[in-house]
């Protein structure tokens, strides 16, 4: 019989059907680093949305055959050692194909049209003061006829793509693979950077992609380009980004991400209190609808490996 243990069950807003063959189930509202090999001991799948599993707990489950993912981001696994040890790893796929767009675009219509400065100066009781019928003080932009620069154009870029040339935007991209869909285009990522006038981020986060927008890659920008991450923390120098929105050399920016979480309070992006940024703590992925579809994709995962069919396996 299999046992089962969900390390961080609370981190799952959804009702979590158990798998349709014999086993034992037992779950852990949160786990910390160090109670993970504890809290493992027997058990032949375990279920991680952010725990982190690596070398040294693994090296005490012995009992240990599959690491099911409850998220697409595999960055916390030590995927080398899990095949060192012949344990299979699988992520969930596709599950957010509406929630993550959404939530982008939600940044880039924020930013582009100055809401959080509006807001503050109606809450600051500013509109009843106006000697005209609106407050007109923050420059307000369209996203239509503007450059949407896509890095990582995977099934999440793709469908960025499409919602951006529902909005009248055009449409570029950086990606390893060569795209096809006519209207865009793909460039070199400097070249990206220099000429759109928004940059979403649809990367993972590995060695190859960490702080792959630095300094560097910041002043590459347009002075009102928005640069929204709904992807990983990682991928960007938060010191850098900080500077650059201090300093107004980027017009703004929208983190759903951040490259610790929960961050440190020391972290350069939390203290920032700008209209021209917007911080919101990794919910882009978590729209009921989208939590639902990951519940029921990770007990699929499940059942494909004990059946002998195994699915999304990564690594």
């Amino acid at each position: 019989m299999h046992k089962i243990v969900f390390l961080d069950r609370d981190s799952l807003l959804a009702t979590v059907r158990h798998p349709g063959f014999a086993h034992d189930w037992q779950d852990y509202p949160a786990t910390a680093a160090d109670q993970v090999a504890e809290r493992l001991q027997g058990a032949t799948v375990a279920i991680t949305n952010k725990v982190p599993l690596r070398a040294e707990a693994l090296d005490q489950l012995p009992q240990l055959r599959m690491v099911a993912v409850a998220a697409t981001g595999t960055d916390n696994v030590d995927l080398a050692a899990c095949r060192a040890r012949g344990i299979a790893v699988a992520n969930i796929r596709d599950y957010s194909g509406v929630s993550v767009p959404e939530h982008c675009f939600t940044l880039m219509l924020a930013l582009r049209r100055n809401l959080r400065a509006y807001v503050t100066d109606v809450e600051a009781g500013r509109w009843e003061h106006s000697s005209r019928f609106c407050l007109l003080d923050h420059p307000i932009g369209d996203l239509a006829g503007s450059q949407l620069g896509i890095v990582g154009y995977g099934a999440l870029g793709r469908r960025v793509a499409q919602i951006g040339q529902a909005f009248g935007m055009r449409i570029a991209t950086t990606s390893r693979s060569p795209v096809t869909e006519p209207g865009v285009a793909q460039l070199e990522l400097d070249e990206l950077l220099a000429t759109s006038d928004v940059i979403s981020l649809h990367l993972p986060l590995n060695e190859a992609t960490r702080h792959m927008i630095g300094a560097r890659e910041l002043g590459l920008m347009k002075p009102t380009g928005l640069l929204i991450n709904t992807a990983r923390g990682g991928l960007v120098d938060e010191d850098a980004l900080a500077e650059a929105l201090m300093r107004r050399t980027i017009g703004g920016a929208g983190f759903d991400v951040l490259s610790k979480e929960p961050p440190d309070q020391d972290n350069p992006l939390l203290g920032l209190r700008l209209p021209n940024f917007i911080l919101t703590p990794h919910v882009a992925w978590a729209s009921a609808g989208a939590m639902q579809t990951l519940a029921d994709m990770l007990v699929d995962n499940i059942e494909a490996w004990a059946a002998g069919r195994a699915i999304n396996l990564v690594g």
